[in-house]
């Protein structure tokens, strides 16, 4: 059967019929390797770092860092899917925490115009990107980054600080408990969960692994690939703009710098990444990417409590996220080879 013929028939059966073949094989390599780095987290900060690692204010920490780049990064994983990726969404967070505190002004009553606002700034940046990349013909890299310029600009013209603030009950997001379970965890399961639903169980879902296995082949078969980019790019910044609104909710209020000191972008690209998600696109999933969120809040929680200073953490992390692509490709280089 050729190659047309088989993304034909895959784009043809229903959702049931191609789930075993687009299965994210990929997620359970890095829950082995987080339970291993887990394991030695503990005998390290238990000898060296003089301090106990499982006590609840810790572990609650590390959750509650998790929550801003486990949202951005679940959008960050449909375009990388899509073979696409999104460098703006680090500026899009700023500007939408900015946006959002500005619009809440303090009332409880502006909060639900001020998240409507700040969701439709994520469509509109999104539909921008899309369009670029799929109608303009530029490179992802390239569209992506000079929408991040725009967004500077927009910041750096209109704010000098922090702007606006928060209400209270709103704020109960960032902090709020039910016993130790922070809820903004619940935030981060509801986002999670939508995006593999959407992965699993739906024909968009399915397009997108097909355009980003071979985007060519997928048009032969009928699918529009256009389309398919296009909603990768706005569900993805709509997830940097909720990253953003819950920033705002942990902080108070808007800060132009709060996508940027975080550095989303590539961390949200990192994450990916180490979940086992191709950057070529077409093989991945989010439960990977979910993983490879809690393995960097790890290591920042190690590298803390260690006072490792800010070059060693960022050496470390990049060496294990290069070792982590290159046993990914070899065992994809391996599956690939006849029997």
């Amino acid at each position: 059967m050729s190659a047309v013929s088989r993304t034909r028939r895959l784009a043809s059966l229903p959702a049931s019929g191609r789930l075993g073949s687009l299965r994210d094989s990929a997620a359970a390599p890095i829950y082995g390797a987080l339970a291993v780095l887990f394991v030695l987290a503990w005998i390290v900060v238990s000898i060296w770092g003089g301090g106990d690692f499982f006590t609840v204010d810790n572990i609650v920490g590390m959750l509650q860092r998790s929550v801003a780049l486990g949202i951005v990064a679940a959008g960050q994983t449909l375009v990388i899917l899509a073979g696409s990726l999104d460098l703006s969404v680090a500026y899009l967070i700023s500007l939408a925490s900015l946006l959002g505190a500005e619009q809440m002004d303090g009332k409880e009553a502006n909060i639900v115009p001020a998240i409507l606002m700040v969701l439709a700034l994520g469509v509109v940046v999104g539909l921008a990107n899309g369009l670029i990349i799929t109608k303009l013909r530029v490179n992802a890299f390239i569209a992506t980054l000079g929408t991040a310029l725009i967004l500077k600009g927009i910041i750096e013209n209109n704010y000098d600080g922090p702007a606006g603030s928060v209400p209270g009950t709103f704020e109960e997001l960032g902090y709020t408990r039910f016993g130790p379970i922070p809820i903004s965890i619940f935030l981060l399961a509801a986002v999670i969960g939508i995006v593999w639903f959407l992965l699993r169980h739906s024909r968009f879902g399915y397009r997108l692994y097909a355009v980003g296995g071979d985007e060519e082949v997928s048009k032969l078969s009928g699918v529009r690939t256009h389309r398919v980019v296009i909603l990768a790019h706005i569900l993805c910044s709509v997830a940097a703009v909720i990253t953003g609104l819950f920033l705002a909710s942990r902080l108070g209020a808007g800060t132009p710098t709060v996508g940027t000191d975080g550095g989303y972008d590539l961390e949200s690209i990192a994450a990916v990444v180490l979940g086992g998600t191709a950057l070529a696109g077409g093989r991945g999933g989010v439960l990977g990417t979910l993983a490879g969120v809690f393995v960097l809040a790890l290591l920042d929680n190690v590298f803390d409590q260690l006072e490792v200073d800010s070059f060693a953490k960022d050496v470390v992390r990049g060496v294990i996220i290069i070792a982590a692509v290159a046993i990914y490709a070899r065992r994809s280089s391996q599956e690939e080879q006849p029997a």
